[in-house]
């Protein structure tokens, strides 16, 4: 897909068909988030890719909004070592594995992680180490297609409500 109309078409998916995603392409959705930029190239990302239904449904019940993930054929949970800039780094990587989803055809949804009551629950449910900071849920998987025309009816705010040149100023 053409990269001004991947950033432009992209919606956030959260109905989807059943339909394995081939590790093929997870991996190489991964491949572009380890790319994404990072704060004094630390890359302090690790990845965790959720296939097993058991616990995408643990993990699904303890979100406060994303119980679609048991419906997803994968959750990648995005975790960074605690760095001054971690927040802002596993954001860029996320953003990533959302563009390069769509890109495959993958539909997406970026559920909250960082500062939610649930974080610190599931970096225990993945084993992973105390220095490292929940920054993201992502779903993944097919879109339905009825998901799909309804994302493609959601309207954006245009450019002239959010664009500002030198100061900001009501007109």
């Amino acid at each position: 897909m053409e990269g001004i109309k991947l950033l432009k078409t992209r919606r956030s998916i959260r109905k989807y068909i059943d339909k394995d995603i081939p590790r093929e392409i997870i991996e190489d959705i991964i491949d572009c988030a380890r790319l994404a930029p990072t704060a004094n190239n630390l890359q302090p990302w690790i990845f965790i890719v959720i296939k097993d239904k058991k616990l995408k449904s643990k993990i699904s019940d303890i979100t406060d909004y994303g119980k679609f993930i048991t419906q997803a054929n994968v959750c990648i949970a995005v975790f960074c070592k605690s760095t001054k800039y971690y927040l802002e780094d596993g954001s860029a990587a996320t953003q990533n594995i959302l563009l390069a989803a769509w890109d495959y055809g993958i539909g997406s949804c970026w559920i909250a992680g960082d500062k939610k009551f649930y974080c610190e629950e599931i970096r225990k449910m993945l084993n992973v180490p105390s220095d490292y900071k929940l920054v993201s849920l992502i779903s993944l998987g097919y879109p339905e297609e009825n998901e799909l025309k309804r994302v493609q009816n959601i309207k954006k705010k245009s450019l002239k409500e959010v664009l500002y040149w030198d100061k900001y100023c009501i007109e």
